[in-house]
């Protein structure tokens, strides 16, 4: 392409060339979104200023065809799991420059056909799949027209990408805190068996107490994820084995009700015994007494980058393909170190 004086039309690529990054993140940069740094976003505006590089030529070769629209599908409007991935998706949208249509299939495929063929006949320029739980869903197929990315649920096909949290990291972070903390008698209550969070927390924490020469005190007893069975389990394992010094739970409210049922036992937390839960919580956690120190699944940030990779492949980057486990944290509160 050249301008009226037959000079060659400065490119993005050209722009991106010189200050040594991708075109995407050329592209980022000079949309001016959040996620390049400053000092990046400076130099590449810079350059593009230095080249005479005009964004609305940039905009033209973006954004043709486009609608500016993105379909967030998703099965569990009402779980607590949902709302941050949702939050950080809109996040990285950006107010008003994204529209975002947001679709509920309750958990019912026929709902999330529907939802689906209705997203496609807006012409949405993405959709970000998101699971209620971590066990792998259907795909939606190899033949949809613009970029898909699943979240939290991985896609059950190989060649979807898929963000999902990193279970078994989480399970040895439990593991290797309570480990830290001096722990060396440590049990484990958990939710549903079924679930693939489950196992994997569960084998996260085998792993990491095999490598310290230690496993589980008594059998891992996994039912439901709730208060009530956090309470049950905690009594009969106090009983069973009361010297026991750490239980780590699978979920919160797991933890809140083992808390209650120490209490109800005598049981000084964190003096005798350590307790740790999962999914932080907030209001469950800060709550609790003493506070919960929890694994926090980095919910939200695991929705920006969901938004992120839809954003790349829009841009024509490459986002490959198979499931990426995303790293969590661990947040320490009074239940694991005693606050004096």
């Amino acid at each position: 392409m050249s301008d009226a004086t037959g000079a060659r039309a400065v490119t993005l690529g050209d722009v991106a060339a010189r200050a040594g990054v991708s075109i995407s993140t050329a592209s980022k940069a000079l949309n001016d979104r959040g996620d390049v740094s400053a000092v990046t976003r400076a130099r590449v505006q810079a350059i593009a200023d230095e080249l005479s590089f005009t964004p609305n030529a940039m905009a033209r070769g973006l954004l043709a065809g486009r609608t500016g629209t993105v379909g967030l599908l998703t099965s569990d409007l009402e779980g607590r799991f949902m709302i941050p991935i949702l939050m950080g998706a809109e996040d990285a949208f950006g107010a008003g420059r994204i529209n975002v249509f947001l679709c509920d299939a309750r958990g019912d495929a026929i709902r999330e056909q529907h939802h689906l063929k209705e997203l496609l006949s807006r012409r949405v320029d993405g959709i970000i799949v998101v699971g209620r739980q971590t066990d792998p869903r259907p795909s939606l197929g190899q033949d949809i027209p613009v970029p898909v990315v699943y979240a939290y649920a991985p896609s059950d096909d190989p060649r979807d990408l898929s963000l999902t949290p990193d279970n078994y990291a989480g399970g040895r972070l439990a593991i290797e805190h309570l480990l830290a903390c001096g722990r060396r008698r440590i049990a484990h209550i958990s939710g549903e068996p079924s679930y693939a969070a489950a196992q994997d927390r569960l084998a996260g924490a085998r792993a990491a107490l095999g490598e310290a020469g230690l496993e589980l005190v008594g059998e891992p007893m996994l039912s439901e994820w709730t208060e009530h069975w956090g309470r049950d389990a905690g009594a009969l394992l106090l009983q069973r084995h009361p010297d026991i010094d750490a239980v780590f739970c699978g979920s919160d409210q797991i933890a809140r009700g083992v808390l209650d049922s120490a209490r109800d036992l005598g049981r000084s937390v964190p003096d005798d015994l350590a307790v740790i839960g999962y999914d932080n919580w907030e209001v469950l956690a800060t709550n609790a007494r003493p506070e919960l120190t929890s694994i926090d699944a980095n919910l939200q940030q695991l929705g920006r980058q969901a938004a992120q990779r839809v954003f790349d492949a829009i841009d024509g980057v490459d986002i490959g393909e198979g499931a990426h486990h995303m790293p969590v944290r661990l947040v320490i509160r009074g239940s694991t170190i005693a606050r004096r």
